[in-house]
Parts: C-alpha cells; sequence; structure tokens
C-alpha cells in the first residue's frame, strides 16, 4: 500500500468510497456523494490523501475541511475519512490518518477534528489511538434520511488532537 495526494484523476475512486460510507449509514449525514467540483472546492488543496494498493485499487481517503470562515479558526480542519469496506481491518485508515496528521502542521495547521457518530467504533479506535480525544457529544443532531439509520435521531462524538 501507498499513500499519495488526491488527484482529478482520483474523483471516481474517492465518490465511491464516500458513497459505500453512506450507504452504510455510520460515516455521515450526507445523502449523496457530492460532485467533484464541489468536494475539490470544499476540501484542503493540501490535505487530501489517497490510500492504493499495489495495483492503483483506491483503498481509502482522508481529507480536511475548514470548520470555519473566521480568521480565528484559519488553522483548524475537520477531518474526514473512509476506507473502502474490503479494505477495513488492514490499518488503511491509521495510515491515512497518520499522513494528515503528520503533515498538517506544515500547512499551517495547529488543530484537527472529527465528527463521528458513537456507533463508529472503528473511526473512535483509530483517532484515539492516534492521539484525538474526545471534547463533545452532540445529542440528536439529526434525523438521518439513508442507510440503515434512516429515521433515527443520531449522536456525534467531536474528538481533536491539538498539533505541536
Amino acid at each position: 500500500m501507498r499513500i499519495r495526494s488526491i488527484t482529478p484523476d482520483d474523483a471516481d475512486a474517492v465518490r465511491d468510497i464516500f458513497a459505500a460510507g453512506i450507504a452504510s449509514g455510520n460515516a455521515t449525514f450526507e445523502v449523496a456523494p457530492p460532485s467533484w467540483a464541489d468536494w475539490d472546492a470544499k476540501h484542503h488543496p493540501d490535505l487530501r490523501y489517497l490510500a492504493v494498493d499495489d495495483d492503483g485499487t483506491a483503498l481509502g481517503w482522508v481529507s480536511g475541511t475548514p470548520v470555519s470562515a473566521r480568521a480565528a479558526y484559519a488553522g483548524v480542519q475537520e477531518l474526514g475519512l473512509y476506507v473502502a469496506e474490503h479494505a477495513r481491518g488492514r490499518g488503511i485508515g491509521t495510515a491515512l490518518l497518520r499522513t494528515a496528521v503528520e503533515r498538517a502542521p506544515g500547512l499551517g495547521l495547529w488543530t484537527l477534528q472529527s465528527t463521528i457518530f458513537p456507533e463508529n467504533t472503528g473511526s473512535l479506535t483509530v483517532h484515539r489511538r492516534l492521539g484525538f480525544r474526545e471534547v463533545g457529544r452532540r445529542e440528536r443532531i439529526a434525523l438521518m434520511t439513508v442507510g440503515p439509520s434512516a429515521g433515527r435521531w443520531r449522536d456525534t462524538l467531536l474528538l481533536e488532537l491539538r498539533l505541536a
């Protein structure tokens, strides 16, 4: 496995992995993947990485988005971490998250955060392993409209990592 920056050529792989996360009901409140143009405009240009296997098959991705347009939050990014179902349990998520954590300070970032459903124990484990700590819980934040959780209100956990 190797990790590299995401390029426009990866749009289909990013979309497909994101769509599977949506369908799982435990990855996001989103109901459909955005277009590449929308995804590209929203995500930090230098904090987006794709894990691929030896034949180039996408295994997962991590990327950052700003948490606020306010100047005080310029160094804070919300991370999205998605691993293809067939690649789970192989350390892909840990490797991707570690890459983002290691490279973030060089991008002028001082805090990374992630919002995770409490039921997503795999993602919580990966984040905690890399030093993220729970700083809050939002209760009944939104009603799920897709996936196995459709029709249920969901809580989220806010995890953060302060960088050196």
